[in-house]
């Protein structure tokens, strides 16, 4: 069973790591997983807070430094360690057939934290502005799954390894989201 669902692991990930393969996804995927690309949108999203909503700016700012902080520690220092799974570009079976668009980097594969960090990023603005503008709030997970599938595009990931971490990354948004609401329900709001 488990050897029947890694192989269609590395089918599915080589019919989008060359399936999709374009110039302009060369481009584009690269600068969809470097964090410094997104900079201008986390420098709007406290600015909206700051002004629309500034009693909870310390608050939000808290529980996202705690959830970028669990996901990436369960991610990165629990569950990647543990199951020790190669990266695709350093797969012997698939090696071969990776295009690097990226350093591939030594570290493992299983869970993507830059799906589970983005998940529960996503899921935690969908969750704290979700009595605003219904409508955008998807585009959040539009977001976090450009992201996490630019992860498989650019050679460094499997889908298993975004689709678990997604996974994860949601659930730890969501804790976070509660956690969230009952700080600014029941907690006095903290003066800036």
């Amino acid at each position: 069973m488990m050897e029947s669902l890694l192989h269609l692991d590395h089918q599915l990930f080589i019919a989008i790591h060359l399936g999709w393969a374009c110039d302009l996804l060369d481009v584009v995927a690269p600068l969809l997983r470097n964090k410094l690309f997104w900079i201008p949108l986390y420098v709007f999203i406290l600015s909206y807070i700051w002004y629309n909503q500034r009693a909870y700016l310390i608050g939000f700012i808290l529980s996202i430094a705690l959830l970028i902080t669990v996901t990436d520690t369960i991610s990165s220092r629990v569950i990647k360690p543990s199951v020790g799974r190669l990266r695709p570009c350093n797969t012997p079976e698939i090696k071969e057939e990776v295009r690097p668009l990226v350093t591939c980097g030594s570290g493992f594969s299983f869970t993507s934290s830059h799906a589970t960090n983005h998940f529960a990023l996503a899921i935690f603005m969908m969750g704290t502005f979700s009595h605003r503008r219904q409508k955008l709030k998807w585009l959040w997970l539009v977001w976090a799954v450009a992201i996490s599938l630019s992860q498989v595009y650019v050679g460094v990931h499997f889908p298993l390894d975004i689709l678990c971490g997604g996974l994860l990354g949601a659930s730890i948004g969501w804790l976070t989201v509660r956690g969230y609401r009952y700080f600014t329900l029941h907690v006095r709001q903290l003066p800036l």
